[in-house]
């Protein structure tokens, strides 16, 4: 489940003329899933889970850190919770 919620972001990402690219950061684990790049130089951070599921504890510490930088982290659990992060970022 967690791959076709990550699948759809991606999918509702590039419909919005963005990119949804995979965050793999060796050597720093608990990165989110997807670094979302939107026109305008808008930048975002999503952590795909299945429906109910939470962050892992070292996942909920790299998206307090990328929060304190400023940054927004979605944590979607459902294609319903893409689109209405989708709504909310364009």
């Amino acid at each position: 489940m967690e791959k076709a919620v990550e699948e759809y972001l991606r999918e509702q990402v590039r419909k919005t003329g963005g990119l949804a690219l995979k965050l793999v950061c060796p050597g720093w684990t608990g990165v989110p899933d997807r670094l979302i790049l939107l026109p305008g130089g808008r930048v975002y951070f999503a952590e795909t889970k299945d429906r109910g599921k939470t962050p892992k504890r070292r996942q909920k510490y790299v998206h307090e850190r990328l929060r304190e930088l400023g940054f927004t982290v979605f944590v979607p659990d459902s294609k319903e919770a893409v689109d209405l992060m989708v709504g909310e970022i364009t």
